[in-house]
């Protein structure tokens, strides 16, 4: 396991980190990813722990708080230090009925983190971030709200997820305007298969040294090796197809990861994670798993190696089609003799 700094903090996490979105159940669209209880819970925790991973994240509204309740208990069950891990979690999704009992106002915030600090059982949360855009609520009084929070000392950093680049790049100004606590993170979907990411907010990531958590690497199982074009095996997809995926591309590129696969003796899967860990922009991939076994496939990605040509091969058939701006960037790039952009 190799660790990098998230950003320009000086948190240090584990290139792979456990999501706990299957853990709890509760709900019916939670049911349909994954119901782990507690035993189970820990014997996942456990095994991400023993393999190297410092970095869990979870959610208030996953499973309508368990992830978060189990989570925490595992921690404990297992005997953690908690100066020894890195806890995420985030606030935005509904938690109760109103106008007010979702969002990223202040009042929202504030009571949510109360409440995930029980759930959780702990007295700091190491990076709380806002779920996604909500645009009833001024920037502004998002980021006062969470600098609160750190100056309070109940959150450590603080970050976001499934903004914009230019969603992103506003808060980043606010916050060096208003001597806020700095954005550290954006969590974002990104895979071999969708790179949508790098048109825009990749490059803004790399410009602001904001650090990139990824979710759903392999497609919502898209890419764990049960999908041909021949036919789709059993799996997360056959309740909930998601996230989208270009099918027609998504299919060439696990052609070639297959074949890929097979020459090193690995999983599709493992490919998959292994190149988003290639990804000089990515600080840590999230691992998503219901059972020891997927669990420990994916883990094995940190194992895998590419070579130059391999990792061209892959770029080549998963490249997004050009698209203007980009396309006329790079074509003016070369007047001043500069670097060229990194897509």
């Amino acid at each position: 396991m190799r660790y990098n700094q998230l950003g320009r903090t000086g948190l240090i996490v584990s290139e792979l980190c456990l999501g706990t979105m299957t853990f709890g159940g509760e709900g019916e669209l939670w049911g349909k990813i994954g119901q782990l209880q507690q035993e189970e819970a820990d014997a996942l925790v456990k095994a991400a722990l023993d393999a190297g991973i410092n970095f869990f994240d979870t959610a208030n509204m996953y499973s309508e708080g368990r992830s978060e309740q189990i989570l925490g208990q595992s921690l404990k069950n297992l005997g953690v230090a908690r100066d020894e891990v890195v806890v995420a979690t985030k606030v935005l999704g509904r938690m109760h009925a109103g106008p007010n009992g979702a969002g990223a106002s202040r009042g929202h915030i504030l009571t949510q983190v109360e409440k995930s600090l029980e759930r959780l059982g702990t007295d700091f949360i190491d990076l709380y971030q806002i779920h996604g855009f909500d645009s009833a609520t001024p920037f502004e009084e998002t980021l006062y709200a969470l600098d609160s929070l750190v100056r309070k000392g109940v959150v450590r950093y603080i970050g976001l997820s499934n903004w914009a680049a230019w969603q992103v790049m506003k808060a980043v100004g606010i916050a060096a305007a208003k001597d806020y606590a700095p954005i550290a993170s954006l969590q974002a979907y990104y895979t071999i298969a969708g790179r949508d990411l790098e048109r825009d907010v990749i490059p803004m990531l790399d410009s602001e040294g904001v650090g990139l958590m990824v979710w759903s690497p392999l497609a919502g199982g898209f890419l764990s090796g049960k999908y041909t074009r021949e036919g789709e095996g059993e799996g997360r997809r056959a309740a909930f197809d998601f996230p989208p995926v270009n099918k027609d591309r998504g299919y060439a590129v696990i052609d070639v990861l297959r074949e890929l696969a097979e020459a090193k003796d690995r999983s599709v899967a493992q490919l998959a994670l292994a190149w988003l860990l290639y990804q000089k922009s990515v600080s840590t991939v999230i691992l998503g798993a219901k059972r020891p076994d997927q669990l420990a496939d994916n883990l094995g990605a940190v194992e895998v190696e590419f070579t130059t040509e391999e990792l061209a091969r892959l770029d080549e058939v998963s490249k997004l089609p050009a698209e203007y701006p980009g396309w006329m960037i790079e074509r003016q790039n070369g007047y001043r003799g500069g670097p060229s952009e990194r897509r």
